[in-house]
């Protein structure tokens, strides 16, 4: 464990380290040419420290269900499981049968570290076989995402489904590799079927343009019926009986209400992805079908946004907003100065992210 850390900091050691990255990052763009040699040697050596690190940092921290709420939860199941108790869920019960194999043979830290690993090594898998010798960029716009710290130390279940998930999806020229995966990401957590759900529409239907205007219409709609949807999809059965109870307590008293910060973070992939499909003229089939995804399935959240931990349902989305935001910038020269956009993006991107943080989730951890 890394014990050297007060708790209470965990998270700020964490942000206060990615700003010192993207501030430096950014610095970099200023200096050399994307595609310098000089510069592809520096981030290819310096990902993959950032890979190492973060795994570790994130893996091996102390077990604390106040600084990292369900982490606790798992802890309990963990050492359950490693007493000899039999399985205790029914549903994701692939999850559950790798969680009481593990505690067989590993100690509780080394099975947390190994959750960081799945976490947060598919990441780097889906951008190394995009970009890559330019992963490092997309890689770094996945660790400092709004979203990233949350399903790595609390959500982790959820986060491990949608790194698999994105591992799946890079594996566009072998299918059976890619379908093995996605359906292991759903047999991880059950939510993964809305994911890949969009992802087999946007295959079968492949424009962006008509799931624009989808994602536009869910606002208006969700402003205007409100609870309605949430009472839609959980009389539909959407997302089993822990989802749909999150579902159905949504639109009443003590409802978390319209998050109108939330869209606004999530429009950045929407508008990332109309201005260069729209404005750029950029064509990239796979990228549409990212965009696709993205869309079709944060248009659901939208519409079930004043749902209780809607951020879960946001999340579905959320996870996958760093590659789309970035991908056509790492795929084609749209820009003068292109390493220097880069860096201003990052700068942008990590912005929200930082103030949420010093705004919202700070004074929480005593940070």
């Amino acid at each position: 464990m890394i014990e050297f850390i007060p708790l209470k900091h965990y998270y700020a050691v964490y942000m206060y380290s990615c700003l010192a990255i993207v501030l430096f990052s950014i610095i970099h763009t200023w200096v050399l040419k994307m595609d310098d040699r000089k510069n592809i040697a520096y981030i290819n050596v310096v990902g993959v420290l950032i890979l190492t690190l973060f795994i570790f940092y994130i893996g091996l921290r102390p077990v604390s269900g106040r600084y990292f709420t369900d982490m606790r939860t798992y802890a309990n199941h963990f050492n359950y499981y490693a007493a000899g108790g039999e399985l205790l869920m029914e549903k994701d019960v692939v999850f559950h049968f790798f969680m009481k194999t593990c505690s067989s043979f590993l100690s509780i830290n080394v099975f947390f570290l190994l959750c960081a690993f799945l976490y947060i090594f598919p990441m780097y898998k889906i951008s190394k076989a995009f970009f890559k010798d330019y992963w490092y960029y997309c890689f770094l716009m996945f660790i400092v995402s709004f979203s990233f710290w949350s399903y790595a130390v609390n959500g982790i279940r959820n986060g491990i489904a949608t790194s698999i998930f994105l591992w799946g999806i890079s594996y566009q020229e072998n299918k059976v590799k890619m379908a093995v995966l996605l359906l292991l990401s759903t047999l991880f957590h059950k939510s993964m079927l809305l994911p890949i759900f969009a992802y087999v529409i946007s295959m079968l239907y492949n424009n962006p343009k008509f799931y624009l205007l989808c994602w536009l219409s869910a606002i208006p709609l969700s402003i205007a019926l409100g609870g309605v949807w949430e009472s839609l999809f959980t009389a539909l059965g959407f997302g089993g009986d822990r989802l749909g109870g999150y579902l159905s307590s949504g639109g009443g008293q003590g409802s978390p209400g319209f998050r109108f910060d939330f869209l606004f973070y999530s429009s950045f992939a929407v508008f990332a992805g109309w201005y260069f499909i729209f404005r750029k003229k950029f064509k990239d089939n796979i990228y549409n079908l990212l965009f696709n995804t993205y869309l079709i399935t944060n248009a659901f959240w939208i519409l079930v946004i004043r749902a209780h931990f809607s951020n879960r349902f946001a999340y579905l989305s959320w996870f996958m907003m760093a590659i789309v935001i970035v991908y056509p910038l790492l795929k084609e020269v749209l820009f003068k100065r292109q390493h220097v956009k880069l860096g201003n993006i990052y700068f942008v991107y990590f912005s929200f992210t930082f103030f949420m943080w010093s705004i919202y989730y700070s004074d929480l951890f005593g940070s």
